[in-house]
């Protein structure tokens, strides 16, 4: 990467902003740029307060195409780009690479008789009781996997040294494979790595253009099969996405944007783009992660600390619950049956968005998703040659969707939304609206399913919790979702299709570091745990420093992945600290989580800590907002743009007003239905539903229904 290494301002660069002169002198800029699979969302603010938007249509053949447009949109908003300090960017490479299996070609060099634990994987099964299982895909074929005489003890010692002879007949085998990257993962290198860093020296010799990952370099964590899972992936990663970081520098720096990029992590933090290809593997929740974090910050200016997150876009929709305004993580991710060692938030993910293509299966049963329309050729009704029928369709049929009312200049043509949903009415025995209605249906029902899967499946009430709809498709649905779920309420953020590019600004840098060490709780494992994490916090400390971040803007979170000995798998408590008062604390904090969790816990059983994890997060400075009193206000005339007839559930074809979100002062309350309108998003208020416009200029939603619905 070229870009500069520090998040300080950027140095001057070419004016190339039409409408420049409208900033005004002085200001600073940082921009916030989202790419999903049907709209690329990009938000500017200045040093003086002021906001810009864009939101362009992505391009998947080269998803730094519309990060270029969606900058030059901002700078013909008036964004003077030579005054851009910081831009910070969620990406979904990384994510469709791995889901799609369109992966780098990439090497594997491991101990010898371990060549095969990519193969062996854990020895389950995904599917127990299928009678014809699909043996999931190997990271790395047979051929491309190459072992070498070296050996540790489950101490971490020495039993048996590379020759540099095995070195060079591996170096020779990778010369006739000639991947793409290579991948090192030696047993027990998590406890020693002098052997990894030997071997891996000299294949970086060797292979000066191609991209080697260490396991001891991105997850000094235990069992084999996750650790070399995540290196195999992380080195297939490498090449595409840094070759995607190379490109989206070099345009934004042809569009006149000199300042650092900033990629998000699937951890709710951000990285410089210079280190993030090789972290790679950390991306694969890149966009979603942005969401999570605005999430948090709204929990924090609304005072309501119980929020769950509806991001829908085009593809997909991400469900994630903040209990107590804390982001969730979980340590490893499962992705296309592959284990992935990584910090992660926690975020329930199903193939339902506004492009979810509707299908009739062989027993002629109607099915929605996974499969999406995507940007190109979008549903039908966009007019860019797409045939097949999507709940963006469905709802053009019924109204809730209307023309010129979309991003990047879309308008949407009811008629060939109907023709699209006639293709699956027409075999079921429906009218277009019937199936249009089916269709929703369908789709409401994933939707409400993913919310229940965070809070009832988990043992927590939906009633104590506010949900929180965004991207293009979320307000769409989000007053069906309270009406079936009997949720507390609504709350529809002021921009709620840009929320997720607004997050990654909030979320700031993060560095997560990790080592397992398997030491049951004593005055000597609580000694080692204190110097392991003085010296990971010195290194990020430095590191932070190196980026540019301040010491009063770092703050650091460590926890202890443990156990009762004897046990297969790990609970995490977190500590608030790593004194020695608080380190002779472990077992206590390990039995109240275990009962907690489980519902019991063993007292008289030794607790064993597992992995000592530190997570060292740089804010950013911004502007937040707090919520206030304001006085009520009734409905302006002038915010009712028309009329249209819509048809909604149990009320039939019924004349709703359409409003302009942007005309609605603060403190104005109205009842549904009505339809609001704005750039990024339409939000669809039932009858019977309430809404108020906080200080803060975020919609809440109330039902007056919702008492008497079941959870």
């Amino acid at each position: 990467m070229t870009e500069p290494n520090t998040i300080s301002p950027s140095e001057a660069a070419p004016d190339h902003a039409a409408g420049a002169a409208s900033t005004p002198a002085g200001a600073r800029w940082t921009i916030s740029i989202d790419t999903g699979g049907t709209f690329t969302d990009a938000i500017a603010r200045s040093s003086h307060g002021e906001i810009r938007e864009a939101k362009v249509a992505s391009t998947p053949e080269d998803p730094s195409t519309g990060l270029t447009h969606a900058v030059r949109e901002l700078a013909a908003a008036g964004v003077r780009l030579a005054d851009v300090n910081l831009v910070c960017h969620g990406t979904t490479v990384a994510t469709n690479a791995t889901l799609t299996g369109s992966l780098a070609r990439a090497a594997l060099v491991t101990t010898a008789g371990f060549r095969d634990v990519l193969g062996y994987r854990q020895s389950n099964r995904p599917d127990v009781y299928s009678l014809t299982p699909k043996r999931p895909s190997d990271l790395v074929p047979r051929g491309l996997r190459f072992e070498i005489t070296e050996r540790l003890n489950s101490a971490g010692e020495v039993l048996t040294s590379p020759s540099k002879a095995d070195i060079d007949a591996v170096i020779a085998q990778l010369r006739v494979a000639d991947p793409d990257a290579i991948a090192v993962s030696f047993l027990f290198s998590y406890l020693n790595d002098s052997h990894e860093r030997q071997v891996g020296a000299a294949i970086r010799d060797a292979f000066p253009d191609r991209p080697v990952t260490l396991s001891s370099e991105i997850a000094r964590e235990f069992r084999e099969y996750p650790r070399t899972a995540t290196v195999a992936i992380n080195a297939a990663l490498r090449p595409i996405v840094e070759t995607y970081l190379n490109n989206a520098s070099n345009a934004l720096r042809d569009a006149g944007v000199a300042a650092p990029l900033l990629v998000m992590q699937s951890n709710g933090g951000s990285v410089p783009a210079m280190r993030a290809g090789a972290e790679a593997h950390k991306l694969v929740l890149s966009g979603p992660a942005g969401g999570v974090a605005g999430l948090q910050s709204l929990a924090e200016t609304l005072a309501e600390p119980n929020l769950i997150s509806l991001d829908m876009g085009g593809t997909s929709t991400d469900v994630c619950l903040l209990r107590g305004a804390t982001i969730p993580f979980i340590t490893t991710q499962e992705i296309q049956d592959h284990t992935l060692l990584a910090p992660t938030v926690d975020i329930h993910t199903i193939g339902a968005g506004g492009g979810s293509i509707a299908w009739l299966d062989p027993a002629g049963s109607l099915k929605v998703g996974p499969a999406s329309a995507k940007a190109v050729p979008g549903p039908a009704c966009y007019g860019r040659g797409g045939v097949e029928p999507t709940i963006t369709d469905a709802h053009t049929v019924l109204g809730t969707l209307g023309a010129g009312e979309l991003a990047d200049g879309l308008t949407i043509d009811r008629e060939l939304a109907v023709a699209a949903v006639k293709r699956i009415a027409d075999p079921l025995g429906m009218s277009v609206e019937e199936g249009a209605q089916a269709i929703i249906a369908i789709g409401l029902a994933h939707m409400i399913r993913a919310v229940r899967k965070v809070s009832v499946e988990r043992g927590l009430d939906p009633r104590e919790f506010c949900l929180v709809p965004f991207g293009g498709a979320g307000p769409l649905h989000a007053g069906l979702i309270l009406r079936h779920l009997a949720l507390k309420n609504v709350i529809v953020p002021l921009r709620p299709g840009l929320f997720s590019a607004d997050g990654l600004l909030v979320a700031g840098l993060r560095i997560d570091r990790s080592q397992t060490i398997l030491r049951t709780v004593s005055e000597e494992s609580a000694t080692e745990i204190a110097e392991w994490l003085d010296l990971s916090s010195a290194e990020s400390l430095e590191q932070f420093a190196a980026d540019g971040i301040s010491p009063e803007q770092i703050r650091t979170e460590a926890s202890l992945d443990c156990r009762y000995r004897g046990q297969g798998f790990e609970l995490g408590i977190t500590l608030p600290d790593w004194t020695p008062e608080t380190l002779h604390t472990v077992s206590e904090r390990f039995h109240a989580a275990h009962e907690e969790r489980y519902g019991h816990s063993n007292t008289d059983e030794p607790v064993e800590i597992v992995t000592i994890r530190l997570a060292s997060t740089g804010a950013i400075d911004r502007d937040r907002e707090t919520l206030t009193e304001v006085p009520r206000a009734s409905l302006p005339g002038d915010a009712v743009l028309s009329t249209r007839r819509v048809l909604l559930d149990d009320f039939g074809w019924i004349d709703t007003p359409i409003i302009d979100r942007a005309s609605l002062p603060v403190g104005c309350e109205f009842e549904g239905p009505a339809i609001i309108q704005q750039m990024d998003a339409t939000t669809v208020i039932l009858p019977e539903q309430h809404v108020r416009v906080l200080s803060t200029r975020d919609l809440l939603i109330t039902d007056a229904r919702q008492n008497g619905n079941a959870a």
